[in-house]
């Protein structure tokens, strides 16, 4: 046993020794890539100027700010259920567990066997002289071995130590996809449901110009048949009656593929998920501070992974051009050999070998060249797709600022007409009493109301569904620490797993 000991002392000290040696690692150290940053938002300056501590503004439970415990739940369980997360969170461990197996490459390989055999043939004067020696008896022989082999392939020029940072690289990428994709389906369960809502409430709005319709349709006929009408005032009334009962149909295709994708979003199948109408839906839009334009870089899911694939293959530069160089390996092997078991673990008995193995690649049909040539390609793609998603980035929020601030402006518009139209049915219900005014009339300027109310609600929804817009663009609230890799506020919610995210 002390032989095995001093067989391990040695191969301690090897290793220690040529720690030193592997300190270095070749290919191209990683920078960030410059990009072009605009120092405020082309649409939103307002709202910059208004926004004390943009870092902190935006959360990442979003949708609780709506006040709709409905939507809350929905969005819980979309992020427990939803099998598109599940794929992401399952491709996050995957990127973890490469980084898990090349992080292991780095250490020597150590294995232990015992092997015991017993042999035999036929006797004869030279193998009666070897059957005497080994203590077998009638021809046969016994050899028990007990052996412990190490083998230790050095990094000397850091190819492992590049492999494991860009696999550490794409972890930190795919953490970031796991991030967005868990941002995506909150996002469009939110719109969805919005969605649904405006369409419960045209739905009411389109069953009342139904009625009115109608009733005005009988009006008409009634006239017609008093020589009041004419025949094409029959089958316009008739047209406008169809008309609305054919956008009621569209309105409730609309508002039962919400129901169908809010179903799927959740994890289930639509024939077991029913959403009750709320006919009397009431729009919420929080206000949504702005941070500045550099901090989008950290806010976005989609510029981290870009960034971080860049890294990856900016260090898959360096693992192609280690392979120019030779690789050493460091091989020992120890133990013990006898015939018989009680006098295996003596001094006679052990063994033992070490010795260095250097080995280089001299001809390779510029095999090697190629691989560098291609990594490098591939870093060169990965940057510009990472300056391209900065880019989208920004035309992303300020489409989103510019549609958000519009659709107020236009809210604020249908709203004084639905106003003024109010003070016109009011006007119209006077003059009815009095006698100067129809019944047509009022049903006329009825279906004006109530198409300028559809308008407004339509606005608003419309309004909610492009803030939501607007919170994903932003991010969602999630950031990243650029100092140690790692997410500096993940999405959180009851329903959400623990995050683990992988510092580089």
């Amino acid at each position: 046993m002390s032989t095995l000991s001093s067989f391990a002392m040695r191969w301690t000290g090897i290793v220690a020794c040529t720690l030193c040696i592997t300190a270095c690692a070749v290919g191209p150290d990683y920078h960030r890539p410059s990009v072009s940053v605009p120092e405020s938002f082309k649409e939103g300056t307002d709202w910059q100027r208004a926004q004390a501590n943009p870092q902190d503004s935006l959360s990442s439970t979003w949708w609780l700010a709506y006040n709709d415990a409905t939507l809350s739940d929905l969005v819980d369980k979309s992020l427990k259920a939803n099998q598109s997360i599940i794929a992401a969170e399952a491709a996050y461990r995957l990127a973890k567990a490469t980084v898990e197996a090349n992080t292991a490459s780095l250490f020597p390989l150590v294995t232990a066997g015992v092997s015991g055999s017993r042999s035999g043939g036929n006797i004869n004067s030279s193998s009666s002289s070897a059957t005497a020696k080994s203590g077998g008896l009638g021809g046969q022989s016994n050899l028990i071995n007990a052996n412990l082999s190490a083998s230790w392939e050095l990094d000397l020029w850091g190819q492992v130590r590049r492999q494991i940072e860009s696999a550490k690289a794409s972890a930190q990428a795919s953490d970031a996809q796991l991030a967005g994709e868990r941002l995506s389906i909150a996002t469009s369960l939110a719109i969805d449901y919005f969605e649904l809502r405006q369409a419960d409430i045209d739905i009411a709005f389109l069953k009342q110009q139904q009625q009115i319709d109608s009733a005005i349709l009988d009006m008409t006929r009634a006239g017609f048949l008093q020589g009041i009408d004419t025949n094409d005032d029959v089958l316009t009334d008739q047209d406008t009656l169809e008309v609305v009962i054919a956008d009621l149909q569209n309105t409730e295709i609309s508002r039962e593929r919400c129901e169908h994708a809010i179903a799927v979003l959740i994890g289930l199948p639509p024939a077991g998920f029913t959403l009750p109408a709320r006919q009397d839906y009431a729009y919420a839009t929080p206000p949504v501070p702005l941070g500045l334009p550099s901090q989008l870089l950290e806010r976005r899911y989609d510029v981290v992974s870009a960034e971080r694939t860049a890294a990856a293959a900016n260090a898959k530069i360096g693992a192609a051009e280690a392979a120019f160089f030779p690789d050493l390996t460091l091989s020992a092997e120890g133990g013990f050999e006898h015939n018989t078991l009680a006098r295996l673990f003596t001094v006679p008995s052990r063994f033992w070998t070490l010795g260095p193995d250097l080995a280089g690649t001299l001809l390779d049909g510029g095999a090697r060249t190629a691989a560098v040539h291609e990594a490098e390609a591939t870093y060169d793609e990965d940057v510009a797709n990472y300056r391209s998603t900065v880019l989208t980035a920004f035309q992303n929020v300020e489409d989103s600022l510019s549609s958000y601030n519009h659709l107020r402006q236009q809210e604020q518009a249908l709203a004084n007409v639905f106003q003024r139209n109010q003070q016109v049915f009011s006007s119209q219900q006077a003059q009815l009493l009095a006698g100067t005014a129809s019944r047509r009339s009022l049903l006329t300027q009825q279906l004006t109301l109530i198409q300028a109310a559809q308008s407004v609600k339509d606005t608003q929804a419309l309004l909610v569904e492009s803030q939501v817009s607007l919170v994903k663009n932003l991010g969602g609230g999630w950031q990243w620490n650029e100092s140690r890799g790692v997410a500096a506020n993940p999405i959180a919610s009851s329903a959400q797993m623990p995050a683990q995210h992988l510092a580089p």
